[in-house]
């Protein structure tokens, strides 16, 4: 497959070379290139030959780890493929209509999992794919969510499901580094058969170098989807108990933990939170596994060097149902040592996916502003909020507001703060220069 060259960098190794836009690019040194994968691939090495169909051009580099300088259409080169699952606990089917047409579509691309993080479930791929992540040492993260043949089949809604498991032992044997995540579903794949799965999957360390095990979330847009029963404290507390004890076990045998449950569990569970040095090298962060922790501990450090003052500052911080009590914790510490400070912690109860969703990063403008404006007179001199609430790199939540929107509504500065403990510690103090 040729791909199409969009535009040349100026000064570019491949500039120099003569290569225009609008030409197809064939092969590199007699490579296919089909994606951004095998472009990445094969561009390692310092001279170049470039098969553009109608001409060979040479490109040569001054260092392996250069860019040529070529431009495609996409990222990825083509386009991304999509989810061929329809996962019971999936929460793209749990939406409701009328948001961005980006957020319904359901990526299950093994390049974005090597390239962006992403999980992928498998089923998109076929044994040349494996080959090539082998071939390429790609480490992958893998959504497997059971290990059993017949009951992922039936999770994921796909007759492959059970039989494409057999790529975790080839990508095992080829030395290819993963992390895996469980979706723990009550009274589908939890008690015996999370038992089995964390069973098979430290079975492949070190290959397999991080377990995430993250409770399954529900929102009001369930109709006509299987039924799942939320957690509670006693199913939380029987997963912790599980998985505390395969974690304890790698510990013994190996020195990693390698088994983690995501913060949700410990609070559902009515469970103390872990330090930090519980979650080793924080492999399953994005996952929501060792957040509160991070930021917790990193926040009564950054706490304990701040110079005390009793200057006054009146805030609120909103937050999601889930993180509000901890929150709290946080700020009854701050307002000890800066006496000054009168700090009103708000959570937002969601209404836009419904009550059952408690985390920050799913929190809404309108649910913000509905819930905050009756308010106003006591909101203070700024609102805090989490940065997660907001589609990344852009000032936009979930429900296309914007952070504009919600500060003109309030009638205050509504300031969106980075998960770094400094960042919280910085905003609530005005020392942020927002």
């Amino acid at each position: 497959m040729a791909v199409v060259i969009t535009s040349v960098t100026a000064g570019s190794p491949a500039a120099k070379a003569g290569v225009r836009a609008g030409e197809s690019l064939h092969a590199i040194n007699g490579h296919a290139i089909n994606d951004a994968l095998d472009y990445g691939f094969y561009c390692y090495e310092r001279t170049l030959t470039l098969d553009l169909g109608s001409r060979t051009v040479k490109v040569r580099k001054r260092d392996d780890y250069d860019d040529i300088g070529l431009n495609f259409e996409t990222y990825l080169m083509d386009k991304k493929l999509s989810c061929r699952n329809k996962c019971v606990f999936c929460f793209i089917d749990q939406l409701p209509p009328g948001m961005r047409e980006t957020l319904y579509f359901k990526d299950d691309d093994s390049r974005l999992s090597f390239l962006q993080g992403s999980y992928i479930t498998l089923t998109n791929m076929t044994d040349s794919d494996i080959e090539r992540i082998i071939k390429m040492k790609l480490n992958v993260n893998v959504s497997v969510h059971t290990t059993d043949p017949v009951l992922r089949q039936k999770m994921l809604c796909n007759r492959f499901a059970g039989d494409v498991l057999r790529y975790l032992g080839q990508m095992a044997e080829g030395g290819i580094t993963m992390n895996c995540q469980i979706v723990l579903c009550r009274g589908w794949n939890d008690g015996e058969h999370l038992k089995r799965t964390l069973s098979d999957l430290t079975a492949l360390y070190p290959a397999v170098q991080s377990i995430a095990v993250v409770p399954f979330g529900a929102t009001r847009y369930r109709e006509g989807l299987p039924q799942i029963a939320l957690h509670n404290k006693s199913s939380a507390s029987e997963a912790l108990d599980i998985i505390e004890s395969f974690g304890e076990r790698m510990i013994s045998e190996h020195g990693e933990r390698v088994v983690y449950p995501a913060d949700e569990l410990f609070i559902t569970a009515e469970r103390e939170l872990p330090p930090c040095e519980y979650y080793g090298s924080f492999d399953q962060y994005e996952n929501g596994v060792g957040m509160w922790s991070y930021l917790r501990d990193g926040f009564i450090e950054e706490l304990d060097s701040c110079e005390p003052d009793e200057l006054p500052r009146t805030l609120t911080i909103a937050t999601g149902a889930l993180a509000a009590p901890l929150m709290k914790q946080l700020c009854t510490l701050l307002c000890a040592k800066f006496p000054g400070c009168r700090i009103s912690v708000r959570a937002i109860s969601n209404s836009f996916f419904g009550e059952t969703i408690t985390v920050a990063g799913l929190v809404t403008g309108r649910d913000l502003t509905a819930q905050l404006a009756p308010l106003s007179a006591e909101l203070g001199e700024r609102v805090l909020i989490p940065k997660v609430m907001l589609k990344a790199d852009e000032d936009v939540f979930l429900d296309d507001m914007t952070l504009g929107d919600v500060s003109d509504r309030l009638g205050v500065p509504v300031i969106a703060v980075g998960e770094e403990p400094y960042e919280l510690i910085d905003a609530v103090l005005g020392l942020s220069g927002e």
